[in-house]
């Protein structure tokens, strides 16, 4: 016993193997392919786990030979958790991410041990629930959901599930910092076991049966509200530090830390890329390096304030590596929300759902909660913007982060901040990204040193809420440290290309705006409304513009007597590459253009039309001899845009098809070009 107690305290030991353990599943995850069983089945018998609903649909988590996602879209009121079921559809795999940075849907998913999808199947139930865990949460979810007042939190804070919390709240709390209130995590597992012991100890002296007890309910909560990986590290922690109680084994608390670590990472290495996992895991491992540090603060409310501040500096790397941004108010936020959520909110909870009255009290806490931060994130109060950081900066940010907790030194912070700030002004190079915005247009041109920057169209769909702008668009801008366009340009004002520009202009600065010559329509009237509340300025009928040196040149012809020729048509010289963008022009505009100007040898050239036949005439096409071609078109359109034809026109190019090839980016950098895709 002597002797394991003196491994159990080594100094080294474990921090050495935790060191050792996050690399070795760093390269187990990369080199280890992990393969479905399934092939070309169509049939599937499995277990409902879990139920999300949706606006359109409900989203099934099936255990079947495998873990699979069933979408329906036909409301099935007769199933429930645990019941077994069969299935008849056609797999589908998922997709990856075709906006550059954005998250990884498939990647997600494969981390998780699911291969596929299968949309809208033929579903039969075989079987009720028989299991007892499924049948709790169940009766938990229907008790909550007559409990009107308050309900969403009742959720988050029972079962960990915050699919019923509106989107716009929880991504407010995302964009403050303070998400991580709402995750099942260290706060509601040692709240749990605190008032499970504080009754027990009125019970028996024995502690071992005390904590006996605790462990046992917390690994049924556990298993209750579906072991996510902070929820297993907080309840791993506890029974470790609870048995070095116990047995008096005296183990370091960052041993304790090192040990959960490996502990976890042994079951599933894949947990190295769950988030929630990272987040808890590393404000909890700074909260305990750092923990004399604290107790040294005497005053109660500068000791929050250091805690609230290691864990925004815990948390600084993982927001701007996922998020691109952080909200500096978030230490002060956290201060107050914190005990807010921890104190009143979450024990009101608890007591709302056994006594339902008690939720009109918690409502009083929770909206007070949710328009304090639906007030800051509105104003954009505290938010800072940076671009992805690659992965020896987040170590560099890593050490600087110990620097300044150990020893006060913030200068080296602040010259990591400011030289990750700095780097798009330190670029030198041309980017043209062909974002995939489905059926629709969107092309962004960044110039060097960040001198200027162009948006050619927003995208947009007119049969659906979504919004590219909103979504993909300004997060993809961010991601690449862009926070202000120069310039909008409006090839026309047919929906799919500026569908979305009033929610660019509502969500970005934008310096300046360009419309198309022509009639205006109702699309280009909303905008002009909006951009003249805004002061913004905008032109019509231009010929040409510069960005330090660079034109763009408009090429006005006439005007027409529709929509579709009368877009921008935009000629520019990129450091000696020619590119041509055609919006929706059509054949007799491309005739015009050859009548009046003098144009061959495009390297890049945006087909008109999205590949219409009404576009891209064999004859405009031997004239201009474009080298590459990038055609933007939705996948599976009804158009059945690309036509064939024209793909024939363009054969001497290479082409590039946002349906197939996600964004393609163009890179041009000391007259040399490379090209980036982003394939689904």
């Amino acid at each position: 016993m002597k002797k394991l107690k003196h491994i159990l305290r080594h100094r080294y030991l474990f921090k050495v193997l935790a060191i050792l353990i996050v690399i070795s599943a760093l390269l187990f995850t990369k080199l280890y392919k992990r393969n479905s069983i399934y092939k070309d089945e169509t049939i599937f018998i499995g277990t409902i786990y879990r139920i999300k609903y949706k606006t359109n649909k409900q989203v099934l988590y099936v255990k079947a030979k495998e873990k699979l996602i069933v979408n329906v879209y036909d409301e099935l009121s007769n199933i429930s958790l645990g019941d077994k079921i069969k299935i008849k559809g056609e797999l589908q795999v998922p997709k990856n991410n075709t906006i550059p940075n954005k998250f990884n849907y498939k990647e997600y998913l494969y981390h998780n041990g699911i291969f596929y999808l299968i949309n809208n199947p033929d579903i039969t139930k075989i079987a009720n629930n028989t299991n007892v865990i499924y049948y709790l949460k169940d009766k938990i979810n229907n008790r909550i959901d007559k409990i009107s007042l308050g309900s969403p939190y009742l959720k988050v804070f029972i079962l960990g599930d915050k699919e019923d919390i509106d989107d716009d709240i929880m991504e407010s709390y995302r964009s403050n910092g303070i998400s991580h209130l709402f995750s099942i995590s260290g706060m509601h597992i040692s709240l749990f076991a605190g008032v499970i012991l504080y009754v027990l100890k009125r019970i028996s002296y024995n502690n071992y049966f005390n904590y006996s007890v605790v462990i046992l309910f917390l690994i049924s909560y556990a298993i209750l509200v579906g072991n996510s990986p902070s929820v297993i590290r907080s309840l791993t922690m506890y029974i470790l530090f609870a048995i070095n109680k116990l047995f008096n084994l005296k183990i370091e608390s960052i041993n304790i830390m090192c040990i959960t670590l490996i502990i976890l990472l042994v079951i599933n290495p894949f947990y190295i890329y769950n988030i929630s996992f990272i987040y808890s895991y590393t404000i909890t491992l700074m909260i305990v390096i750092y923990r004399r540090n604290i107790k040294s603060i005497k005053n109660p409310l500068k000791r929050l304030l250091y805690i609230s501040t290691i864990s925004f500096l815990a948390s600084f790397p993982i927001c701007i590596y996922n998020f691109y941004q952080v909200n500096i108010l978030s230490i002060i936020l956290n201060i107050f929300l914190v005990p807010l959520v921890s104190i009143i909110i979450f024990p009101l909870s608890l007591i709302s759902f056994i006594i339902p009255i008690m939720s009109n009290i918690l409502i009083i806490f929770i909206k007070l909660m949710e328009n304090i931060s639906l007030f800051i994130s509105k104003y954009h109060l505290g938010i800072i913007y940076f671009p992805k950081p690659s992965i020896p900066l987040i170590i560099i940010y890593y050490s600087c982060i110990h620097l300044f907790l150990h020893n006060k030194k913030y200068l080296y912070l602040l010259l990591v901040i400011l030289f990750h700030k700095s780097l798009i002004y330190l670029d030198n190079s041309f980017i043209v990204t062909f974002l995939d915005v489905g059926q629709g247009d969107s092309i962004f041109i960044k110039y060097p040193h960040n001198l200027g920057n162009v948006l050619i169209d927003t995208g947009g769909n007119p049969n659906s809420d979504y919004s590219y702008v909103l979504n993909d668009t300004i997060p993809y801008l961010r991601s690449i440290g862009v926070n202000k366009l120069s310039h909008v340009i409006i090839t026309h004002g047919d929906a799919d290309h500026m569908g979305d520009a009033i929610d660019l202009i509502n969500n970005f600065k934008v310096d300046n705006v360009i419309i198309n010559c022509g009639e205006l329509d109702d699309l280009e009237r909303k905008l002009i409304d909006v951009l003249n509340k805004k002061k913004i300025p905008y032109y019509s009928c231009i010929k040409e513009f510069n960005i330090d040196n660079n034109k763009l040149y408009f090429l006005q012809t006439k005007k027409y007597d529709n929509e579709n020729d009368n877009s921008n048509v935009i000629y520019t010289k990129i450091d000696g590459y020619k590119l041509m963008f055609m919006g929706d022009a059509g054949i007799e505009k491309e005739k015009d253009i050859l009548d009046k100007y003098n144009i061959s040898d495009i390297d890049v050239l945006k087909v008109g039309h999205h590949g219409s036949k009404t576009s891209s005439s064999q004859k405009f096409i031997n004239k201009i001899n474009p080298r590459y071609s990038v055609i933007s078109v939705g996948k599976n359109n009804r158009y059945g845009h690309p036509n064939k034809e024209v793909l024939n026109n363009l054969n001497d190019s290479k082409i590039y098809r946002t349906d197939q090839d996600g964004s393609i980016t163009f890179k041009i950098k000391n007259r040399k070009l490379e090209i980036e895709t982003c394939s689904p």
